[in-house]
């Protein structure tokens, strides 16, 4: 079977690729099927994001699509940057930490100390049938002070994670992809298919 993976995003095609492995078969990449298609995420979760993508690049190619979508929820900020987590400062992924950090200095100074946060992602696999299968996985940890590692992407620097015992960034793939959101929402996919 070929599956597109509906994502233009280079580290999580690579994510994806290591934790399924052949598992679903042959997945290509919109680049490699040939689809410059970037739908617009404007669901309020993760899943309706997932799907919104993995519907579109299903119709687009009638071929079965995987999507992913995926952010950091830090509980002191009330759940953000949430669903806006890869355009949270509008600006790269330096600046999204900056204004993490910025915003969280604001809340410790308003008397809340609270850093604890999690990843949370939504799979969703759509068939050219109209079989639609969607999974979800979280990991939790804290927002560290500052960056803390070289490896990873996005907000690994400052995600420190409780069962790893560091950042996501100071951790190896394979460390990262043994508890990872994305590695416990392809399993809980794997397991419903």
């Amino acid at each position: 079977m070929k599956v597109i993976l509906a994502t233009n995003n280079a580290h999580k095609v690579k994510e994806i690729r290591e934790i399924l492995g052949d598992k679903l078969g042959q997945t290509l990449t919109l680049k490699e099927a040939g689809v410059t298609a970037d739908p617009e995420e404007n669901g309020s979760s993760f899943v309706e994001n997932a799907l919104i993508k993995a519907r579109e690049i299903c119709r687009i190619t009638s071929l079965p699509a995987l999507s992913d979508d995926s952010g950091l929820c830090v509980d002191a900020l009330g759940g953000a940057p949430g669903v806006y987590s890869a355009r949270y400062s509008g600006g790269d992924s330096k600046d999204n930490i900056s204004l993490l950090l910025k915003n969280l200095q604001k809340a410790e100074e308003s008397g809340d100390r609270d850093r604890t946060a999690h990843f949370s992602c939504a799979v969703a696999l759509v068939f050219p049938d109209g079989r639609e299968i969607t999974a979800e996985g979280r990991t939790y940890g804290y927002i560290t002070k500052e960056e803390l590692g070289t490896s990873g992407f996005g907000y690994d620097p400052v995600f420190f994670s409780t069962e790893l015992g560091k950042t996501f960034a100071q951790a190896s793939e394979e460390e990262k992809n043994s508890v990872s959101h994305r590695a416990r929402a392809l399993r809980a996919l794997e397991e419903k298919l």
